[in-house]
């Protein structure tokens, strides 16, 4: 739709690996897209991509009806709620699509609320190689009468989005899939590390797990990065990744629900992350499993 008339704006603060894909897709998409970020470095890709750059979050607010929130930290959303209902500002869609403690959401729902505006939850399963490609789904929830309207947006840079009820139970449903994915990354690591040292090939392991029933969506995205052993080019940093680790297991807990194999897979990304690898990609989780049995890749 280059060149063509625009479909709507959209606002999004928080322009790092999943914001800043959302961005560049929405404006491929025909959308007109502001957005804001403290980050030099990805105010600058955004811009490439046709992104139009706000000087600040209420700027954002001030041009656009809906405004995406993809934010790394609680204080971050808060902040950002509380600049938008200071600005004085008519009704506001906020989407907020972090993966944050659902009582942080609810701080920052009330917030908007005062100030006259809307937010819903809505968190994003995928990683930052799908949100790439749009190949993202979206756990809507919240004002049903808003995600239906909102559709054709959430379309735009996502594979589907579902409506899951009542605010909250967005985050609720990202929580069980994010427990099956640090489980799974954990699981495509030892067994790639198990086939290698016992003198199989990177790519031949990759190739026929990937054909039968051990695969899984997470394998065929990390397992790549173990084969070649590469993890620089992050779609999850395992330092970002920390975090989500942490309002999973708080969320298990507080409900009572125990979680033995989560549990298991701390261990290994703490170590990864004591190692010095929280700017690689959560598959480098491999490099610790590697240490541990003893494995010494070839040199290329």
């Amino acid at each position: 739709m280059a060149g063509g008339k625009k479909r709507g704006t959209v606002g999004i603060v928080g322009l790092g690996i999943m914001g800043g894909a959302f961005a560049k897709n929405l404006a491929k998409a025909g959308w007109h897209v502001v957005g804001f970020d403290p980050s030099s470095k990805a105010t600058a890709a955004a811009k490439r991509a046709g992104v139009q750059i706000a000087g600040s979050t209420t700027e954002v607010a001030e041009r656009a009806p809906v405004i995406l929130t993809s934010l790394p930290k609680p204080s971050a959303l808060i902040a950002t709620a509380q600049e938008i209902a200071k600005a004085g500002l008519p009704r506001k869609t906020i989407v907020e699509m972090s993966t944050l403690e659902i009582e942080d959401k609810e701080s920052a729902a009330k917030i908007l609320a005062k100030a006259g505006h809307e937010m819903l939850d809505v968190p994003v399963s995928g990683t930052g190689s799908q949100a790439k490609t749009g190949d993202l789904v979206f756990y809507a929830s919240g004002n049903a009468a808003t995600i239906k309207k909102l559709r054709p947006m959430f379309q735009a840079f996502g594979r589907q989005v579902y409506d899951v009820g009542a605010f909250g139970n967005g985050c609720r449903m990202k929580y069980v899939a994010n427990l099956l994915v640090a489980i799974n990354n954990v699981a495509s690591a030892e067994a790639m590390v198990l086939g290698m040292k016992s003198g199989l090939k990177p790519q031949m392991i990759f190739d026929l797990i990937r054909a039968g029933a051990g695969n899984s969506r997470v394998f065929e995205l990390r397992a790549p990065m173990m084969v070649t052993g590469r993890y620089d080019d992050a779609t999850m940093k395992i330092d970002v990744w920390q975090k989500d680790m942490q309002v999973i297991g708080d969320f298990a807990k507080k409900i009572g629900v125990k979680v033995p194999l989560f549990r298991a897979s701390e261990p290994i990304y703490d170590k990864a992350l004591r190692s010095g690898l929280g700017k690689k990609d959560t598959a480098a989780v491999a490099v610790v499993l590697e240490k541990m049995a003893n494995y010494k890749r070839r040199k290329r």
